[in-house]
C-alpha cells in the first residue's frame, strides 16, 4: 500500500498490518530491545537516579533510536557527562523532561542533552509523552512528502531532511 493511500486509510487492518510488518522488520538482535522500548513507563524512567538515567539512554534510548554508526557519533559527546562528572546536569535535564507543558512542543524540543540532535529528542520525548509527541527524523519527512494533499506540503518540501530544525519537528509532530 502506497503512502498516500495508507495515511487517509480508516481501515484498522491495514495499520495493523504495517504494524506487524515493522515488527518482522526489526532483525533478532533488536527485538527485545524494541519490544522494552515499546512497552516502557515513563514512571520508571522518572524515577531514575542520576547513573541509571545515564545508563538508560546510553544503553537503550541511543542504541534504539540510531544505527550503530551513529550510536558511535552520538554517544561520544554524550560520555562527557560521566567522564567530566556531570550526571547531576543530566538529572536535571530528566527533571526538566518531566515538568515542562506537554502541550509546549517548542518547549519540549528546546530541552538539550549532549549528543543528541532534535530528532533524537522528539523520539526520547515520543517514548515517554507518546500522546503529545511523535519520533521525527529524515525518513518521516521523505515519506510524507509523498502524501499528495497534506496541509503541510509546501513546508515539508522547504525542510532538509538530513538537518531538520526545531521548527521543523513541531511542523511534523502537529501533523502526525
Amino acid at each position: 500500500m502506497h503512502i498516500n493511500e495508507f495515511w487517509y486509510s480508516t481501515n484498522q487492518k491495514d495499520w495493523l498490518n504495517a504494524l506487524d510488518n515493522y515488527w518482522a522488520s526489526i532483525g533478532e538482535n533488536n527485538i527485545q530491545l524494541e519490544q522494552e522500548m515499546d512497552n516502557l513507563e515513563p514512571n520508571n524512567v522518572q524515577n531514575m537516579n542520576q547513573q541509571e538515567w545515564y545508563n538508560f539512554l546510553l544503553n537503550k534510548y541511543f542504541r534504539w533510536k540510531y544505527q550503530p554508526n551513529r550510536y558511535a557519533t552520538t554517544t561520544k559527546y554524550f560520555k562527557k557527562y560521566q567522564e567530566e562528572n556531570r550526571l547531576n546536569e543530566l538529572y536535571d535535564i530528566k527533571n526538566q523532561i518531566f515538568a515542562f507543558d506537554k502541550e509546549n512542543i517548542m518547549l519540549g524540543l528546546k530541552i538539550k542533552i549532549e549528543g543528541m540532535g532534535v530528532p533524537g529528542r522528539s523520539g526520547l520525548l515520543s517514548l515517554l509523552f507518546p500522546n503529545y509527541f511523535g519520533t521525527v527524523d529524515q525518513f518521516v519527512v521523505k515519506a510524507l512528502r509523498n502524501i499528495e494533499d497534506l496541509p503541510e506540503k509546501e513546508q515539508l518540501l522547504r525542510m532538509k531532511p538530513e538537518k531538520l530544525e526545531i521548527d521543523d519537528v513541531v511542523i511534523l509532530i502537529k501533523s502526525m
